[in-house]
C-alpha cells in the first residue's frame, strides 16, 4: 500500500552498499521507520530528501516493518540550521528527543506541528537554547510527567512567590517550600515563563530576549526534571554542553 505522508526527517542511517534507512516524523502516521534505496549514491533522486531535518512529502509503500520510500519532495532544507555548528547542535537534540519518546507508528498532529516549528524559529534567527527548552517542557507529557507550573505541587496554592522542586515536580508556594530542602530558589520570570512555555501556542511566539542568568535558572528546573522523571539519555546532549563550554 502506497501513502503519501509529510514530515521531517529525524535521521539517517547507512543500510548496505548503496541505501539509507531514515526515520521521519510524519502528520500522518507519526514516526515511522522507511529504506531510502541508493540514497548514498550521489546522483541519486532519494539523496536529498533524506538528509536530517529535510521537511518534505514522501510517498512511502506501507509495510509491517520497514517501508520503502518510492520518491520525495522537499519543502524546506532547513539549511541555515544545517551550516550553522551550534544550531546544528540544537537541531540534532530535539530531533534525537522527539525520536527517542515517541513510539513507531503513534499519530500525533499536535507533535508534528510543534517539531515543525521549532525548527522554522529557529532557522529564522530565534535563540535556540530558549527554543530547546520550550521543546522540552511541552513534550514532557508525552513522555508520560505532567509538571506542576499552575499552582503548588503539594498543597494547590496558586498564590506566589514560588521555588522549584524536581523532587516534587514543580512549583512549591511559600507555606511547602520547606518540605523540600534541595529546592531551587529561583526567579520568579523563570516561574512564569515555564507556565507560559507549557501553555501557549508556538504560532504565536515572537522574537526571545531572555537574560543568562534566567535560561541558566530555566536550564537547571528542566534539566532536573529530565534527569528525574524521564530517563532519558541524549548523546546530542553532551555535544551541546562541549560547544557551550568552548563558547565560554
Amino acid at each position: 500500500m502506497f501513502q503519501k505522508i509529510e514530515g521531517i526527517v529525524l535521521r539517517s542511517i547507512d543500510y548496505g552498499e548503496s541505501n539509507k534507512i531514515i526515520t521521519i516524523y510524519s502528520r500522518e502516521l507519526g514516526k515511522i521507520g522507511a529504506v531510502a534505496r541508493g540514497a548514498k549514491k550521489p546522483k541519486s533522486r532519494l539523496a536529498p530528501v533524506s538528509q536530517p531535518f529535510t521537511y518534505g512529502y514522501f510517498l512511502v509503500s506501507i509495510s509491517s516493518g520497514l517501508g520503502t520510500i518510492q520518491q520525495g519532495e522537499i519543502i524546506e532544507t532547513f539549511r541555515g540550521v544545517k551550516e550553522d555548528l551550534f544550531l546544528t547542535a540544537y537541531a540534532s537534540y530535539i530531533v534525537e528527543l522527539l525520536d527517542k519518546g515517541t513510539e513507531e507508528r503513534e499519530k500525533n498532529p499536535y507533535l508534528f506541528e510543534l517539531v515543525y516549528e521549532i525548527m522554522t524559529h529557529m532557522a529564522e534567527g530565534n535563540d535556540p537554547q530558549i527554543l530547546k527548552n520550550i521543546f522540552e517542557i511541552k513534550i514532557l507529557p508525552v513522555l508520560g510527567f505532567r509538571p506542576f507550573v499552575d499552582s503548588c505541587a503539594i498543597c494547590g496554592n496558586r498564590e506566589g512567590p514560588f521555588s522549584f522542586s524536581i523532587k516534587e515536580g514543580g512549583i512549591l508556594c511559600e507555606d511547602c517550600r520547606h518540605l523540600d530542602p534541595h529546592r531551587l530558589n529561583v526567579s520568579q520570570p523563570v516561574i512564569k515563563l515555564l507556565r507560559l512555555f507549557y501553555h501557549f501556542d508556538m504560532k504565536r511566539l515572537g522574537e526571545i530576549h531572555v537574560k543568562d542568568s534566567t535560561k541558566a535558572q530555566l536550564e537547571s528546573c528542566i534539566f532536573g526534571l529530565y534527569e528525574e522523571y524521564t530517563g532519558l539519555y541524549l548523546k546530542s546532549r553532551k555535544f551541546i554542553d562541549q560547544l557551550q563550554r568552548l563558547k565560554e
